[in-house]
Order: structure tokens, then sequence, then C-alpha cells
């Protein structure tokens, strides 16, 4: 029955052109009462200490390696060094077995931070509970996570799209909606703590806050990692020059699982889908570093094992907000094509602080001497979608261009995360939630259909459609999609 219905579901988008029918988009006229954008401060309850003696915080999980069979497990001691431990097991209290990483500290300014920790654990059953033990004697901290299913095409999964966080009342919503959204694993596309709003010591110690802030969710379910402008923390005033410093000190990547050269760009399996991240400040022309290890990296893409291909970048390639217009403009100069030859299904950016999704189109036919001058539908090229509104300091980027580019297909300026749930290797359900007046409120969504399957699906709709479903049964599909 639940086969049949995605069928018709599917038929029904088909009869609508796919995801690709682009008519005019839509800009929500929503307005939200704001919370205040300003940091939450340092004596609430998010950023509690844990309580006994140089007690393990800051605790956060990402994979581990290129096909979900390892985790690296990060933490902060405050006061010594302590241990670099993890013991871990299937069965929460009784952990058979134990890994050891390394221990890192860093300064910036006159700001020292407490002994950083990370473990790879490695070797790891697919689709499995793992219970995890950090810290020694009354001060030990336990937590669980899961690892992904083995790796296969039809395997379903959800993901969570964050974005442009902060440490604001809105960002609290946000990651409080997310967590009850059931989603297994969170993509993150940059501008973490926005730590850099903040000089001197305080920089180090709204790092801190944030880390403990995230920490009810980063510790029990891996975050994905992408590092935005708000990282790269470039202060000559204070003698800090050295780009993202503290991000990469406290935020590891499975970058040489990858064969990349940077913890900034690297690639990840996980269950159906292949996910790129890639760096939107780091040098990525021709011959650079970032360029090469790409174009090798989409090579590597099986499609059969891992029909979805996901990219996640700070910056927006296409962007209908007033905020960073076309900053993302050399990016997709140098990888567009790339992207439409490789069939990428969906690209997530953050950066801008409103949220818009575009239609399936490019501009690859353009060059400075000829060709058309505007983007154009392309049935193979990604959708792309700004999720820049985790909840920042900075505040909602409210002013859209008018009249709203043809395609753009819906943008909206409010807070709120995403979730991405592959059903198998066809399709799957985008949502878009806003943070309305504090509740998670499903605002946007579509059925993304696989790029590589296309050819494929077209054919199983016109066999549906030869079918003749009377109309009174096909709208009583529609309407329980509406209702998902």
């Amino acid at each position: 029955m639940k086969s049949l219905l995605f069928q018709l579901i599917l038929a029904s988008f088909v009869l609508s052109n796919f995801d690709n029918n682009v008519n005019a988009g839509h800009t929500s006229v929503f307005v939200r009462k704001e919370w205040p954008s300003e940091d939450i401060p340092l004596d609430h309850e998010v950023f509690a200490v844990p309580t006994g003696h140089n007690a393990p915080q800051q605790v956060h999980i990402t994979q581990g390696d290129y096909d979900g069979k390892a985790v690296i497990i990060s933490w902060v001691t405050p006061d010594e060094p302590g241990s670099s431990k993890v013991q871990y097991g299937t069965l929460k209290g009784k952990y058979e077995f134990t890994a050891e990483g390394k221990m890192t500290n860093y300064t910036f300014y006159k700001y020292n931070s407490g002994y950083i920790h990370h473990v790879l654990v490695d070797g790891l059953e697919y689709d499995t509970n793992f219970y995890y033990k950090i810290g020694t004697g009354d001060s030990a901290r336990e937590f669980w996570f899961q690892t992904p299913p083995k790796i296969g095409p039809d395997v379903p999964y959800k993901f969570g799209i964050i974005g442009d966080l902060g440490q604001t009342y809105n960002s609290l919503s946000t990651l409080e909606h997310y967590m009850q959204s059931g989603t297994q694993t969170v993509l993150f596309v940059g501008d973490l703590s926005y730590a850099d709003r903040y000089q001197y010591n305080d920089v180090g110690i709204r790092w801190d806050s944030w880390g403990r802030f995230v920490e009810k969710s980063t510790a029990y379910h891996p975050w994905i990692w992408s590092a935005g402008n708000h990282e790269i923390e470039y202060m000559p005033y204070m003698d800090e020059v050295v780009p993202f410093k503290s991000y990469l000190q406290r935020y590891p990547t499975p970058h040489l699982s990858c064969k990349s050269s940077s913890p900034m760009w690297y690639a990840i399996r996980r269950a159906s889908a292949h996910i790129i991240v890639l760096s939107s400040y780091s040098p990525f022309v021709k011959y650079t570093p970032q360029y090469e290890w790409l174009s090798e990296e989409l090579k590597k893409v099986d499609r059969e094992k891992t029909p979805w291909l996901i990219v996640l970048m700070h910056m927006p390639i296409y962007n209908s907000n007033e905020a960073h217009f076309m900053e993302g403009e050399s990016m997709r100069a140098v990888f567009e094509e790339w992207f439409v030859h490789h069939k990428v299904d969906v690209i997530f950016a953050g950066h801008v602080h409103a949220y818009e999704r575009s239609y399936r189109i490019s501009n690859i036919r353009y060059n400075v001497s000829s060709g058309e001058r505007y983007p154009v539908p392309d049935k193979s090229a990604p959708v792309y979608i700004t999720v820049g509104d985790g909840g920042n300091q900075e505040g909602l980027a409210g002013r859209f261009l008018d009249p709203q580019p043809e395609y753009s297909a819906f943008r909206e300026a409010s807070y709120g995360h995403s979730t991405l749930e592959i059903q198998n290797r066809t399709h799957a359900f985008y949502h878009w939630n806003r943070n309305d007046d504090g509740k998670r409120v499903a605002t946007d969504s579509f059925v993304l259909h696989n790029q590589i399957d296309m050819v494929v699906f077209c054919c199983r709709s016109s066999n549906l459609r030869r079918r003749k479903l009377k109309k009174h049964h096909l709208s009583s599909v529609l309407k329980r999609i509406a209702s998902y």
C-alpha cells in the first residue's frame, strides 16, 4: 500500500513536469514576531558547565571515515589534560572496547583554550547503537550514538540541515525544533558560534559557550561540518591572522579518508547519499588543491551504490536576497558546469539569513562573449536551497529582490531548519520548518526526484498514465501528501 501511494504521488508530480516546473515563484508575506537577535547571557542554563572536577564538556561527534563505520568523538576538559580515552560498547554501562586519541590546545589573543580531545573510534558495525563514556571517576560522562545503515541505493535516511546558527534565543528555538524532527544526522552549512562578533578573550569564551549550547544534540547525532565566513576570524588588531584557527582546532573532519589535503573540504558516504563538503573561503579556481580534489571526487561517485549526490557549501550560488547578492558568482563560474554534468541532486548553502529554494536551473550556456545571459530551466541541474536562517546574532535578511527572479521557487525571511528524508533511490521528501513564534511550522515542502533515476522514472510514469487512474482517486492521494 505504501509503495502504491508513493507511485501515485510521484506520478502526480510528473504531470507537473517534476520539480522543475518553472512558474512564478512565491515570496512569503509572513512576518514573524522576532525575538531579540542578541546572544543568550553566559549565566543561562543552556551554557551550564557539567558538574565534577574537569568534567568533559562541549562533546560532539562527526563521521570519522568515508563510509560511515567510524566516528570522531571530541570534547574539552577545562582544568587539566585528563584522559583522551573513549570507552564504548553496545550495552549501556558495559564498555568492551577502548579507543585513545590525541589532545591539543591553542591560544587566541590572551585566551587559553581548554584541553581539546579528538578520538577516532573505527571498525564499527552498521546500524548499531553504541554507548560511550569519557572522563574519569565522578566526572565521567556517558552518551550514545547510532551508526548509519550499510551503504546501498534504497537505504532510507533522514538528514537535518542547519546553517548560521549562533547562540541567541532564536538559535535555541531552531535547535530545539530540530531535535523534535526525528532526523539522524545534521548537515551543517557553516557559521557556527559567531564568536568573531566579540573581541579579545571573549572570542574563545563564546566558542566554549556554543560548544556547551549544542552538546545536547552533537554528543548523540553526527554533525557534518562545513565552515563559513564567521569561522575565518582574521583579526590583525589582536595579532590573530591565521584563518579558521579556532574552528580547525575544535571541529575535525574525516578529510584524509577521501584523500583531501585539507579538513576544509572533504566527502563522505552515508546510507544512500554521497555528500561533498566544499569551502567557499578557500582557493577553488583551476589548479588549486580544492579544484583538483573535487574533480577527482566527482569521478568516484557511484550512483549505483549512493544514488543521492548532495553538496554543502556556505555561500549560495543562486540567491535573490539583497544580502550577499552574487557573492557566490565566482564559485558558480568554476563549478556549476560540473554540478550539472554530474547531475547533483541538491546543493545546500547558508550565509544569507533567510530561506530560499530554487527551481532546477543553470547558467552554463553563457560566457563573456556569447550565449544566453540568464539562468534557464535545466533538468540536469541541482535544486539550490539556502538555509542560513538558524537564528544568529546578526538577525534576518528581510530584503529580497523585486520582482522575484524566475529561478526562485520560494523564499521567506524567517528562522528555521530543514529536513531531507530519503525514501529510496528515486525520491525524497524535503521540508523547511519555520520557527513561528516559538512553534515549528512546516512551511515549504516538495518531493525531490533523484537525478540519475529520472529517465527510468519517466518510463514508469508513462505506464502509470496508461492505467487511466480515476481523477477522484488521484485527488485523494494528493490530499494525503498535502497533509504530510
